[in-house]
C-alpha cells in the first residue's frame, strides 16, 4: 500500500462555452510514501491552460510560474492525468491532498476536458487537513492552512517556495509523518465510488418554486405550536429571501401565525425546515377584518 500526497495549483478561467468562470489546473505535484512514510517517488507536471492564453495576477505571485514556463515544459490536461494515474499506482494507494478542495478542482477539469466527474484511478481518499487538524487542541471548524498546522507542529517552513505543487506535498507529507496513528487514521479513509465523486460535487441549493417535481409547499404539515393542532392556510404562500411565508390559524386555539417553510435541495432529497411565529394582536384583528377564511 502506497501514500499519495497531490497538490494542484490552478488559474482563474474563463469558459466562454458555459459561460462561466472555473479554476483550470496548472501544474500537478504529488509525492509517494510507502508503509513506513517514506518518500519514494514524485511527480510534477506543468499543464498547458485551454480556457486562457493568460496567468492571473495572483496565480503569477503566488506561485511565481510563467507562461514561458508553460509552454516550455507543459503538457495537455488529459496527458497529464493519464501519467499521473500511472505513476500513482491506481488500485494500490490512498489518496491525500490539504483540505477537499484540489479534489473538487480536480472533478471539474475532469468533467470539463474528459468528459466525467468520475476520477477512476482513486479509489480511496483522506482529506488530510481533517486528519492533521483533528490533533490542534482548540482549533475551530475553519481550515487550518498548510504553513500554520506545520508552525503549530513545530516544523519548518520555507515560505518561498509555498505554493508550488510539490514543495506542498513534501509540506503536507512531513505534517502527516508527525500525527500518523494507523487506528485513527484509519476513520477518515472514504471509498471513492461514482457516487462519492458525485456527491462531492452537486451544490445543494434552496428551492424557490413553491410546487415541483421535488417539493410541493402546500402538502407541508403545520402544527400549532401551543396545542400541537393542525394549521389552516388562510393564503396562498409568497417566495421571500428563499422561504416561503403564509398566515395561518390554529383549527383549535384560534389563533393566527405566520408560517416560513424553507427547502433546501440536496443530493440525497429535499431537507424542509419550518418556523411558526404568533401573530401580533393587532395584526391578527386586521387579518380577521380583510381576509375571508378558506
Amino acid at each position: 500500500m502506497f501514500y499519495v500526497i497531490f497538490d494542484l495549483e490552478w488559474n482563474n478561467a474563463y469558459d466562454y462555452k458555459l459561460r462561466k468562470g472555473m479554476n483550470e489546473i496548472i501544474e500537478i505535484g504529488a509525492v509517494k510514501l510507502d508503509e513506513k512514510l517514506n518518500i519514494v517517488d514524485t511527480f510534477k507536471q506543468l499543464i498547458k491552460p485551454k480556457l486562457s492564453s493568460k496567468l492571473s495576477s495572483r496565480f503569477k505571485n503566488l506561485t511565481h510560474i510563467s507562461m514561458d514556463e508553460i509552454n516550455k515544459s507543459g503538457i495537455a490536461f488529459e496527458n497529464a492525468i493519464s501519467d499521473f494515474a500511472r505513476w500513482s499506482g491506481k488500485d494500490n494507494s490512498i489518496f491525500m491532498s490539504w483540505s477537499n478542495s484540489d479534489l473538487y478542482v480536480l472533478i471539474d477539469n475532469f468533467k470539463k476536458f474528459i468528459g466525467t466527474s468520475s476520477i477512476d484511478f482513486i479509489k480511496k481518499y483522506v482529506d488530510l487537513q481533517k486528519y492533521c487538524q483533528s490533533f490542534i487542541e482548540g482549533s475551530s471548524s475553519n481550515q487550518i492552512s498548510l504553513s500554520r498546522c506545520a508552525e503549530i507542529f513545530e516544523i519548518s517552513v520555507d515560505t518561498d517556495n509555498l505554493h508550488r505543487a510539490l514543495e506542498d506535498c513534501f509540506l503536507s507529507a512531513e505534517c502527516y509523518r508527525k500525527v500518523y496513528d494507523s487506528k485513527r487514521f484509519s476513520a477518515y479513509i472514504t471509498d471513492c465510488d461514482k457516487d462519492f465523486f458525485e456527491r462531492l460535487i452537486f451544490k445543494p441549493y434552496y428551492i424557490t418554486k413553491s410546487v415541483s417535481d421535488d417539493f410541493d409547499v402546500y402538502s407541508e404539515k403545520l402544527k400549532c405550536p401551543y396545542c400541537k393542532s393542525d394549521l389552516r392556510i388562510l393564503r396562498s404562500y409568497e417566495s421571500i429571501n428563499k422561504t416561503f411565508r403564509t398566515v395561518c390559524e390554529c383549527k383549535n386555539c384560534r389563533k393566527k401565525f405566520w408560517a416560513f417553510v424553507r427547502a433546501k435541495k440536496t443530493y440525497d432529497g429535499v431537507l424542509v425546515t419550518k418556523k411558526i411565529n404568533i401573530m401580533n394582536k393587532k395584526r391578527a384583528e386586521s387579518l380577521n377584518r380583510s381576509v375571508k377564511l378558506n
